[in-house]
């Protein structure tokens, strides 16, 4: 028997493939699916299964491509939802047969309603690993307030109440040397302090594990929605493509992965309002770009930041990428559910500079500098864009929290006539929230090159005491 961990790092994601005597299943799938097809293929496996976790909400599954292309059927743990595509609505119980192993559904909501896991028995019998979805993650368990962006009616405290249900009554009597592979890890907003591990046994979770510990239901309820905040706006809309579904992988790729000349580009842009997305590192944007980018560079948390910043999963999307990237950034978006990139600068911003199109550039200063600037004027404006509960932690006395998940409301805080000098952690996320207010008519915000850590590490600030934070939301 093969277990496979697929952990993807921008979405914080784990799909798993697992393989017994040339049969196949895999569980919450990416969506793009033609790496799994190519595993089984080499394997000489065929894909049987696709078991889905949940009804995702920060990112779209490939269960209905995979099931296309292979013919596998789709299963889902017990819910009413109609779906837009064949699925096997499994009961709680239920067995299905991979080869000489077998899982069992074990439906645990809290989560979300239909929230299940997988438990699987290898070969001779016994009980080896749970799939645990957005159930028990590693140190943590799912938030419980992201189904009723969908349901109305099922408050947090309500599905709070059926997360300790589930614990209790699925998770807590299984045997401790089961390896538990949940779906995501650190960085995922499905949860409030997850670890960076990505699997553990049982056994080490009921210690470690806040969640598993004796506490009453009450208490337990309390201690869950403590910390939570908004979850990203496309949540809800993911949600719904995983229902309803969604345009195949192929059509999305063909219809964004078209290069433009810069003219072709321009005209796009202006005839159809589409967000101009430039991908490349922030500190290569800074120096020049398009003018009216938003710069989300692909080497980060891509697709987690492309969702919180455009809220619009319909918006028409012009890629600017590195050369030989564009097929990825669009596969990406694709992702968490923006289907509608419609092309690519062809040639990239050289192409732009050579063809005579005006650049824009963000001032971006080091550390250093931003220490001379404020010995000079000790009333310069600095603006601190990461979370509230990193900011809470630790900050630059005299700093302003204006966090880029809420840029909406963050720009509120800015006067336009004044000077600021904006950082986030480690420089990413500040040239997000420079390049989407430049693009809004703020000139006058300048980049702090490696963020917090650089302006702690220069040792030229004041800085408050550490505090250990109890969300990372």
């Amino acid at each position: 028997m093969k277990i496979e961990q697929i952990y993807t790092g921008c979405l914080a994601q784990g799909a798993y493939y697992i393989e017994s005597d040339g049969e196949a299943a895999v569980i919450d799938p990416l969506r793009e699916v033609q790496p799994y097809i190519e595993k089984a293929a080499r394997r000489n496996a065929k894909i049987k299964y696709v078991f889905e976790t949940h009804f995702h909400a920060d990112f779209v599954s490939g269960h209905m491509d995979l099931s296309a292309k292979t013919g596998a059927s789709i299963v889902y743990g017990p819910t009413n939802m109609k779906m837009g595509f064949d699925a096997i609505v499994a009961k709680d119980g239920q067995e299905f047969k991979i080869g000489k192993a077998k899982i069992k559904v074990l439906h645990t909501p809290g989560h979300t309603m239909e929230s299940s896991c997988y438990l699987l028995y290898n070969e001779e019998g016994n009980p080896e690993a749970i799939f645990t979805g957005d159930t028990l993650f590693i140190g943590d368990v799912g938030r419980p307030d992201l189904a009723q962006k969908v349901i109305a009616e099922l408050t947090q405290e309500i599905l709070a109440g059926h997360m300790y249900d589930s614990l209790h009554n699925k998770i807590l009597p299984l045997p401790d040397d089961l390896i538990v592979y949940p779906a995501h890890g650190a960085g995922s907003a499905c949860g409030k302090n997850m670890s960076k591990e990505t699997s553990d046994t049982l056994g080490n979770q009921k210690k470690t594990n806040y969640a598993l510990q004796n506490m009453t239901k009450e208490a337990f309820i309390k201690e869950l929605i403590t910390g939570l905040t908004p979850p990203p706006a496309y949540f809800p809309q993911n949600v719904m493509m995983n229902i309803q579904g969604y345009d195949s992988i192929d059509e999305v790729l063909e219809r964004g992965v078209r290069p433009l000349s810069p003219a072709e580009f321009e005209a796009a842009a202006n005839e159809t309002g589409a967000v101009i997305l430039d991908t490349r590192a922030p500190q290569v944007f800074a120096k020049g770009f398009v003018p009216n980018s938003v710069n989300i560079g692909i080497d980060g948390s891509f697709a987690v930041w492309v969702g919180a910043m455009i809220p619009d999963l319909k918006q028409e999307i012009l890629v600017v990428a590195d050369e030989g990237r564009e097929e990825e950034v669009i596969t990406r978006l694709a992702r968490v559910g923006y289907d509608y990139a419609i092309g690519y600068l062809n040639g990239g911003i050289e192409s732009w500079k050579k063809s005579g199109h005006e650049i824009d550039q963000i001032e971006s200063i080091s550390a250093e500098d931003l220490a001379k600037r404020k010995a000079e004027n000790p009333e310069i404006n600095i603006l601190d864009v990461r979370k509230n509960s990193e900011f809470l932690s630790e900050h630059v006395e005299g700093a302003e929290n204006a966090p880029l998940d809420y840029i909406n409301d963050s720009m509120l805080k800015i006067n336009k006539d004044k000077t600021y000098y904006v950082h986030c952690a480690g420089g990413y996320r500040s040239m997000v929230f420079n390049s989407i207010l430049r693009a809004r008519g703020f000139d006058n915000l300048i980049d702090v090159d490696g963020g917090f850590k650089a302006i702690k590490d220069s040792e030229k600030f004041k800085v408050t005491d550490y505090v250990c934070p109890t969300t990372l939301l």
